[in-house]
C-alpha cells in the first residue's frame, strides 16, 4: 500500500520545492503537479503527485493522527493550530526494531 501525505509548499526554485509537513520541512520534487508557494499537494517518494485543497489537507492529516496517534508525529509534524489552541508535538521518535 501506498501513502501520500500532505504538505504545504513554502518556496519552489523550478522543479524543486520546500514543503511542511506542519513544523517539519522537507525538499521535494514539484515537476508532476503546477503547485505555487502556499498550495497543498499530496507528497509520495519524494514527489508531489496532486495538488488540494486546503480543507481537505487538514482534514486528512487529523484523520492521520486519529489513526496513528502520536507515531506519525514525527512524520508530519504537530497539528495545524486551531484559533487559539495549540498542539506541541514534543521530541517524539518513532519506535521500531532498529532495522531500516
Amino acid at each position: 500500500m501506498c501513502l501520500g501525505i500532505p504538505a504545504l509548499v513554502k518556496e519552489r526554485t523550478g522543479d524543486i520545492g520546500k514543503v511542511d509537513f506542519g513544523g517539519t520541512g522537507r525538499e521535494v520534487n514539484l515537476s508532476l503537479v503546477d503547485a505555487k508557494v502556499g498550495d497543498y499537494v499530496i507528497i509520495h517518494a519524494g514527489f508531489a503527485i496532486q495538488v488540494m485543497e486546503e480543507k481537505d489537507a487538514r482534514e486528512t492529516l487529523e484523520l492521520f493522527r486519529e489513526v496513528y496517534g502520536d507515531e506519525i508525529l514525527p512524520m508530519i509534524g504537530p497539528a495545524p493550530a486551531k484559533e487559539g489552541i495549540s498542539r506541541d508535538a514534543g521530541d517524539h521518535q518513532k519506535k521500531g526494531d532498529g532495522h531500516a
